[in-house]
């Protein structure tokens, strides 16, 4: 099994950081895409930050310029290191990792997500 394990997150004033962490564990053999994805009150899950194992990053536009997401292969951790954080930002942040891991026969592709952090930004 895949175990996403995240912290951060929290209460904050507009204007102001923070930095999520996930880091995953288990019969892991390869981590390929790691990103980011969130989800408002009434609001869809949608995607924040992506970043491949080559290292190519991809964000959401309205994110762009202020969230950075990278990751450590070493530590099978990815980190969502956000700045300038406003209101409309608050939400449930939730980490998603795929690769391959372990199976009865060999390896077999994975697909996980993280437990949450919660997200508060006051105005």
């Amino acid at each position: 099994q895949v175990q996403l394990v995240q912290s951060g997150g929290g209460l904050l004033q507009a204007g102001g950081s923070l930095r999520l962490s996930c880091a995953a564990s288990g019969s892991i053999l390869t981590i390929n895409g790691m990103g980011w994805h969130r989800q408002a009150p009434g609001k869809q899950r949608e995607m924040v930050a992506t970043i491949t194992s080559g290292g190519n990053t991809n964000y959401v536009d309205s994110v762009k310029g202020r969230f950075t997401i990278s990751r450590d292969n070493t530590k099978r951790a990815v980190y969502l290191q956000m700045n300038s954080l406003q209101p409309e930002d608050t939400a449930v942040y939730y980490c998603a990792v795929d690769g391959t891991k372990r199976g009865t026969y060999g390896s077999t592709r994975f697909s996980s997500w993280g437990q949450g952090t919660q997200v508060t930004v006051s105005s």
